[in-house]
C-alpha cells in the first residue's frame, strides 16, 4: 500500500480533530451521576421507542423503493438519467426544513395529494406516518447511491451469462443480481436506518413535536435543550452513541462491501 504524502497527515489530523472535538466535549458535559436516569425518563423512553419504530420502518420503505431505483439508475440507458440521478440526490444537499416544507405540500390537507386523501379521511400530515414520510425523504438517497455504486462496480458480466443461458429477467434479478449486491445492501440498509433516527428537521415541519406520535428522539433533545439541559446532553450522547455503533457495523473495514461484491468476479477469472 503505497502511504500518501507526508504533508497530508496535518491537514488530516485537523480534520480528524474538527470532527471528534465535538464529541469529546460533549462526553465531558454530561452529568454521569445522574445519566442513566435521564436517559430513562418517562419522555425519553417513549421518544427513543417512536424513533426506532419509525426509522426501522422508514429503513424498510427504503429498501422496497430505493433497490429498484438503484437498479434502474445502474443499469437502464436513458436521456433523462442524470435528471432522475439529481432528483435523487437533492435531500442530501437540501435544508431538511424545505424537504418538510415540500412534504407538506404534497401530504398536507390541502397538499397536491393531501387534499384528495382527506376527502377520504386519510391524514398524513402531523401523523406517524409523517414521521416516516419524513425519515424516508432524506435516508432513501443513502440506500439508493450505495447499492447504485456497488452495482457499477460489480458490472453485468454474470446477469448477461445468465440471460445468454435462457434465464428471465426476474429470474436473472433474484438469482444472480441480488445476492451480489448482499453486502451494499445492508450496508445501504444501515445507513438509510441511521439517517433516518438522526432526523430532525423535516419531521418537526411535516410531522410536528406530538408526544407519543411524532416527538422522536432529535426532536425531545431540541426541547429538553430549554428546559433541562442536563437531559438535553444525555440524550444528545446516547444518541451519538448509537449512530457510531450503526456507522460502525455498516463499515467494519474500508470498503468492506465492495470488495464482496466484487470477489466472484476474481475468483472467476482464476
Amino acid at each position: 500500500m503505497i502511504r500518501p504524502p507526508v504533508w497530508l497527515y496535518l491537514p488530516a489530523v485537523i480534520g480528524f480533530v474538527l470532527v471528534a472535538g465535538p464529541l469529546v466535549a460533549l462526553t465531558g458535559a454530561v452529568d454521569w451521576s445522574h445519566f442513566f436516569g435521564l436517559i430513562t425518563s418517562e419522555s425519553s423512553r417513549v421518544a427513543l421507542e417512536l424513533s426506532l419504530r419509525t426509522s426501522l420502518a422508514a429503513a424498510v420503505l427504503c429498501v422496497l423503493l430505493g433497490v429498484p431505483m438503484a437498479a434502474v439508475l445502474a443499469r437502464v440507458r436513458w436521456r433523462l438519467l442524470p435528471v432522475l440521478r439529481a432528483l435523487v440526490l437533492l435531500p442530501l444537499v437540501l435544508p431538511p426544513v424545505v424537504g418538510g416544507l415540500a412534504l407538506l405540500y404534497l401530504f398536507g390537507r390541502h397538499g397536491l395529494v393531501g387534499r384528495e386523501l382527506e376527502s377520504f379521511g386519510i391524514r398524513i400530515a402531523f401523523s406517524t406516518t409523517a414521521v416516516v414520510l419524513a425519515q424516508t425523504f432524506v435516508a432513501l438517497p443513502f440506500l439508493v447511491i450505495t447499492l447504485e455504486g456497488a452495482m457499477r462496480t460489480a458490472g453485468d458480466r454474470y446477469e448477461r451469462i445468465a440471460a445468454t443461458l435462457g434465464a428471465r429477467p426476474s429470474i436473472v434479478w433474484w438469482r444472480v443480481t441480488l445476492p451480489l449486491l448482499r453486502p451494499a445492501l445492508l450496508s445501504g440498509v444501515i445507513l438509510a436506518f441511521a439517517r433516518a433516527l438522526g432526523e430532525f428537521g423535516a419531521t418537526l415541519t411535516f410531522a410536528g413535536s406530538l408526544q407519543g406520535r411524532t416527538r422522536t428522539l432529535p426532536l425531545e433533545i431540541y426541547l429538553q435543550r430549554e428546559s433541562d439541559p442536563d437531559a438535553a446532553v444525555a440524550l444528545s450522547l446516547l444518541l451519538v452513541l448509537v449512530a457510531a455503533v450503526i456507522v460502525l457495523v455498516a463499515y467494519r473495514r474500508p470498503g468492506l462491501a465492495v470488495d464482496r461484491v466484487r470477489t466472484p468476479a476474481r475468483s472467476s477469472g482464476s
